[in-house]
């Protein structure tokens, strides 16, 4: 591979791309979702539908818009991560981001 070639793929799935994005913006919309990770609105809409269905992020209504939040003491549901939480991901990955701003939680 040349060495300033972006591969094809990626690292992290779908869902660990909505879940940053919600920790990046709690009150994020499901079509900045899709655009920011390139995926359309209505993938935006399922893959947030299944993370709350599962518990791991939550929704609450307010006026025309959704405010979410992530509950970061879930387990990664990945065998070999098991262990970790989806707020010890969220702070490994969006650490760069973070420094010198507060504290997100």
């Amino acid at each position: 591979m040349a060495e300033n070639t972006v591969p094809s793929w990626g690292f992290l799935t779908n869902y660990a791309q909505v879940l940053i994005c919600i920790a990046d913006d709690p009150g994020t919309r499901l079509r900045d979702i899709g655009d920011r990770i390139g995926i359309t609105e209505r993938a935006a809409h399922r893959i947030v539908t299944e993370l709350a269905t599962a518990g791991y992020i939550t929704r609450q209504r307010n006026g025309r818009r959704n405010h979410y939040a992530v509950d970061e003491h879930m387990p990664l549901s990945d065998p070999i991560a098991r262990e970790q939480s989806v707020g010890q991901l969220l702070e490994v990955l969006t650490a760069t981001r973070t420094n010198g701003r507060a504290d997100r939680r």
